[in-house]
């Protein structure tokens, strides 16, 4: 079946590059992805003006010609095409070969009992039977117009030439003895012959007018052809070395060849003066090589230069030019043709593309949205999808406030992914801006390392006491000489063992806090993300201090006065249902107080509200949030015998009848409303032991009828070692 046409755009010096080789030259300039082995440049040539076509990806190059060149897949399927357009022809099934002269191709197709050759520019055959037993014809190859047999008689082997139109034709210099002999095609005057005669490998040069056969010199190998040289590899564990031979005076030199180990199977072509060599299909290699490289070598002015940085084979065209199917970075995969010039300049061309990059690249990639609600997920998994295999592949997300960078690694693979978690053994995630960045080595070492990199924003709501903006609690202390210190919490989720723990030593943040007789954590008043405090001093003025996200305070702001008159005070709780944290406050004679949140740091409260009385039988009341699916904040209250009770926000400002939880809460000296401890979008409570009682996280169920789990042991030695400390 045809091959669709491929839309040709015009676009000056898109295509052709010159590899440009000065003799001599100490220094040189040259892009990236060309960086030669020695000296040479690398410069377009602006008198090419064509895009180049495409090329069947996964397709084998098999043979260039005059008009087109010849692909065969690893389904049996070969395809000619067209340099001119692109357009070409499907053959499915058997062997199919493109064999030219020098104004001439010819296409060869084996399979059953006939040998066809088609003429390209005549559409005339040649058909040549062939057969399986003794004394019948053997294929035993093609070049330029010519089918070769082979026939056993009496005599020994006998090589036959056949071509269109004209007698077959038995070739001379052939040892009667000679077996398992191949034809292939050399230069446009000659064909390669080879064969074994008493277990020894051989070869000769057939020239193709006279039918003589011309044995190759002992010691020099047959890898490549031209019309002046004979070029071949010889490759061990260790090393790799290419000998290029003038087939005028049978002088040989080594090509320079760059040391280190092989991992086998080299490949040689030769231009004019210029030998190309390297390990043939690198990029289908695990291991980085340096002879996955393609270099060009002048045996005439010694200049060395890579031209592409792999090679999955070469075939040589019948107009001397070499064409490669490869890949060079920055330029693509595809199929280059490189021609002498003449001098010392080896001209290169990308004829066809596959449209794929040579570099790795990422095909597909999730990545964090600009602004990732860590109140909705558990952290974020980034994941990305390679053109092929990676090695080491690591993902470094580093927050832009603190420097705090989480590196992350995973094995080698061609689709690495990331699990960047919120909460997890190791430590929390603060709010605000990141960037991330990927990295990685290609796993056979062609091209560049792979690198990615982004930005965005993690956000939550404000918990009431996550004071460094990471959206784990914190407890603050103030000891008895003044200082206030912080200390970091993080919930570690391991099953059974889950709890909270102390994340890090504590962490001083000032002193001079021991005019106050009372300090609590206040959740947002003032209209920033992250918790504030209130502190009274000992006349009664109530203070704000407005956290900033950094662990520590703002300067202090007056909000008030005469609030000696309270015995307990407490703030969190969103009661009024608008949106904003309220406080509340009882007196000593049992009367609570609800002053309204304004969200303003200035003025943060309204004039207070009586909601209740009766309020002294209690010695401890915390403002929880909504920790029972109600629809506002709600508060809980420790009677004087360890009770606990539950009042339940109803949204406008008032609670609901009190509801028992349980008793025995006297065995913790405070009641610290936590905010959401587990990141399971619920808010929580910790009851911070008496002397020689436990500390413990209650995490919310939201259920008022049973608002609280089991508690879970709170690892926090340091605030512990500290029993005299005001905890809050």
């Amino acid at each position: 079946m045809p091959l669709a046409r491929s839309t040709r755009r015009r676009l000056a010096g898109a295509v052709t590059t010159v590899l440009a080789i000065t003799l001599g030259a100490t220094a040189l300039t040259a892009p990236a992805y060309a960086a030669p082995f020695a000296a040479g440049v690398l410069a377009a040539d602006a008198t090419s003006t064509a895009d180049p076509i495409a090329y069947p990806k996964g397709g084998r190059l098999v043979g260039a010609g005059v008009t087109g060149f010849l692909t065969t897949s690893n389904t049996n399927i070969s395809i000619f095409q067209r340099y001119s357009d692109g357009a070409g022809q499907t053959y499915e099934g058997g062997a199919v070969y493109l064999r030219s002269t020098p104004t001439t191709d010819f296409l060869v197709f084996r399979g059953g009992p006939t040998i066809t050759q088609r003429n390209l520019t005549t559409n005339g055959t040649l058909e040549v039977p062939v057969g399986s037993l003794a004394g019948d014809a053997k294929w035993a190859g093609a070049a330029a117009d010519a089918v070769f047999t082979t026939v056993v008689t009496e005599a020994g082997t006998v090589l036959r030439k056949h071509v269109d139109e004209a007698p077959t034709v038995t070739v001379t210099g052939l040892p009667a003895d000679a077996t398992l002999v191949m034809v292939t095609p050399a230069t446009p005057a000659h064909a390669m012959v080879t064969f074994t005669r008493n277990g020894l490998g051989k070869w000769g040069l057939l020239d193709l007018a006279t039918g003589v056969l011309t044995p190759g010199a002992p010691a020099i190998g047959r890898e490549a052809v031209s019309a002046t040289h004979i070029a071949w590899s010889v490759a061990a564990a260790t090393e790799l070395r290419v000998f290029v031979a003038d087939r005028a005076t049978g002088e040989v030199q080594e090509a320079p060849v760059p040391p280190g180990p092989t991992p086998g199977n080299p490949q040689v072509g030769l231009v004019g003066d210029w030998v190309l060599y390297g390990q043939k299909g690198g990029m289908n290699f695990a291991q980085p090589s340096v002879h996955h490289a393609i270099t060009a070598y002048n045996v005439t002015t010694k200049a060395t230069v890579k031209v592409l940085d792999h090679a999955y084979e070469f075939t040589s065209a019948p107009d001397g030019s070499l064409y490669a199917r490869g890949g060079l970075v920055g330029r693509g995969e595809g199929m280059y043709r490189f021609a002498a010039t003449g001098g010392d300049t080896l001209k290169a061309e990308l004829v066809a593309t596959t449209g794929e990059p040579t570099e790795v690249v990422a095909t597909d990639s999730t990545v964090p949205p600009a602004v990732l609600d860590l109140d909705q997920a558990n952290g974020f998994t980034f994941k990305w999808t390679m053109s092929r295999e990676v090695s080491l592949p690591k993902l470094t997300v580093r927050h832009v406030r603190t420097g705090k960078t989480h590196t992350m690694t995973v094995p080698r693979s061609s689709t690495p992914a990331f699990a960047w978690v919120d909460k997890n053994e190791y430590e929390d995630v603060h709010n605000g801006d990141y960037t991330w960045e990927l990295t990685g080595s290609p796993g056979n070492g062609i091209g560049p390392d792979v690198t990615a990199r982004g930005t965005f924003t993690v956000v939550r709501k404000a918990q009431p006491h996550d004071f460094n903006d990471n959206g784990s609690p914190d407890l603050l202390s103030r000891d008895s000489a003044g200082r206030l210190w912080r200390t970091d919490l993080i919930y570690r989720a391991i099953d059974e063992w889950s709890s909270i723990d102390e994340a890090s030593a504590r962490t001083y943040l000032g002193s001079g806090w021991g005019v106050y007789d009372s300090i609590e954590a206040a959740g947002d008043l003032g209209g920033t993300p992250v918790g504030d405090l209130l502190a009274r001093d000992k006349s009664g003025v109530l203070w704000l201090y407005q956290g900033k996200g950094t662990g520590n305070f703002a300067t202090r702001v007056q909000v008030g006065g005469g609030w000696q008159v309270y015995d307990k005070i407490t703030s969190g709780s969103d009661l009024t249902g608008d949106g904003r944290v309220d406080a509340l406050a009882t007196d000593r004679s049992g009367v609570l107080w609800l002053y309204t949140g304004t969200g303003n740091a200035t003025k943060p409260f309204l004039p207070r509200t009586k909601i209740g009385t009766g309020w002294g039988m209690h010695n401890d009341i915390t403002a929880v949030g909504n920790i029972a699916g109600g629809t506002a904040g709600d508060l809980v209250a420790r009677d004087k015998d360890g009770v606990l009770w539950l009042y339940l926000g109803k949204g406008d400002g008032s609670l609901a009848p009190r509801t028992k939880i349980g008793g025995g809460w006297n065995a913790f000296r405070s009641l610290i409303a936590a905010g959401d401890a587990d990141g399971d979008g619920r808010p929580d409570l910790m009851g911070l032991g008496a002397p020689y009682q436990t500390s413990k996280l209650y995490k919310s169920t939201g259920d008022w009828k049973i608002p609280f789990r089991t508690g879970e042991v709170m690892y926090v030695e340091q605030v512990n070692a500290n029993a005299s400390d005001l905890v809050f």
